[in-house]
């Protein structure tokens, strides 16, 4: 199992995030996998890194 602040000073961002907080084009917004509480069954979510939140793309083109 990865260490999730290893992902985050990879990339920036958390696993289930598109790019970096302040991306343009990007928001923040729920984490559809632990609908926003940042754990699962007390288990922190490796999609969030624990913080309920993920950055996505939004608008279109």
């Amino acid at each position: 199992m990865m260490a999730p602040d290893r992902d985050r000073a990879v990339g920036g961002h958390s696993p289930g995030g598109d790019a970096e907080p302040g991306t343009p084009g990007t928001g923040e917004n729920i984490c559809p996998i632990c609908e926003g509480a940042g754990a699962i069954d007390g288990v922190e979510c490796v999609n969030c890194d624990g913080t309920g939140k993920v950055i996505e793309g939004v608008g279109g083109g």
